[in-house]
């Protein structure tokens, strides 16, 4: 059954958008079976959870950290995360950095822009952001990589607010590409879009959908 809905999903995105199966709270068994049907990258967001995933499944998997990430915990992701989705502070940052340089590693890292109506979820305003490529630090951090955007639409089912989320979105990345020339060759990444909204979030202009219960079901806490 799983498989079944990666290879349909899979078939129904654009060439260029990656699809990220958000597998936190489901056992290794589906995650095993999303595998076996050919899907690669899986999203995780919680530490963990994640190590205890990450040493019962095969090695090329290519784990996303999608969920808030606390300081303390970095270290025990920095020696093998793929990429982390989810960098909502320079302080964040900052420690990804030393964590990656500790493990001879270069980290790519989304930066999150709080674009929701809910106060609760995390991430930089497009000013704070802004201001903080302005200040050129993130070009002394050789253990990271600014990859891209990242984002969480209000939890609606009015589609005309999501879509008021994931557009200026893109249109911030597009800023960001264009003002900083030099992130240009690592900037790529948009991720937005989760299984109720992702076909809309394609539309904005994401590359990077999130999608767990389209494949897994809901989830078992």
């Amino acid at each position: 059954m799983v498989g079944e809905k990666i290879k349909e999903i899979l078939g129904s995105l654009p060439d260029k958008v990656k699809l990220c199966a958000v597998s936190k709270y489901h056992p290794v068994e589906m995650i095993q079976e999303a595998y076996n049907a050919g899907q690669r990258i899986f999203g995780e967001s919680h530490v963990q959870e994640l190590q205890q995933k990450h040493a019962m499944l095969p090695s090329d998997i290519e784990w996303h950290f999608i969920g808030h990430l606390q300081t303390n915990k970095v270290r025990y992701i920095a020696p093998y995360i793929s990429i982390i989705h989810s960098v909502d502070s320079p302080r964040l940052l900052n420690e990804i950095n030393r964590q990656a340089i500790r493990n001879n590693r270069q980290i790519p890292c989304l930066l999150q822009l709080h674009v929701a109506r809910e106060e609760t979820k995390y991430g930089f305003t497009d000013k704070e952001c802004l201001e903080y490529l302005r200040s050129g630090e993130f070009r002394t951090l050789k253990g990271v990589l600014v990859s891209g955007i990242m984002c969480m639409a209000t939890n609606t089912e009015d589609q005309e607010i999501i879509r008021h989320d994931f557009h200026p979105a893109n249109q911030f990345f597009r800023q960001c590409r264009e003002e900083f020339p030099d992130l240009a060759d690592s900037m790529h990444f948009r991720s937005w879009g989760m299984s109720g909204d992702y076909k809309l979030a394609i539309q904005e202009g994401s590359n990077i959908v999130r999608i767990g219960s389209s494949i897994f079901g809901p989830r078992t806490y």
